[in-house]
């Protein structure tokens, strides 16, 4: 689920504190996002099921899925869709940009 509108990027972290396969936790603007690497590329979601708003960063990453940990709802990685039950919305999704080894996080204003 995406945003539309003017989008205003937030340098956000060093390259290197996400190594491939890694995951981060950030907070940018009051909103909570969790940022992926998965095989090179980069990825961020808002870090709150959209079930029951338990944190899905701690959850189990299974290729470009996440499994939130608390009821088992499985979110695509890169789109942010809601893939299985008890989730029916979709995650939040931010673009992300890497620019001179710096992660940038897309925010809408």
């Amino acid at each position: 689920m995406q945003e539309t509108g003017n989008v205003s990027y937030v340098e956000v972290a060093d390259q290197s504190q996400l190594p491939e396969g890694g995951r981060l936790l950030i907070e940018v603007d009051g909103k909570s996002i969790v940022l992926f690497n998965i095989a090179g590329n980069l990825f961020a979601l808002e870090d709150q099921c959209t079930h029951d708003e338990g944190l899905i960063g701690e959850g189990r990453l299974e290729g470009n899925i996440i499994v939130c940990p608390r009821h088992g709802a499985r979110f695509d990685v890169i789109t942010g869709k809601a893939l299985s039950l008890p989730a029916v919305v979709d995650l939040k999704t931010y673009p992300v940009k890497l620019i001179n080894n710096m992660i940038h996080i897309g925010i809408w204003e």
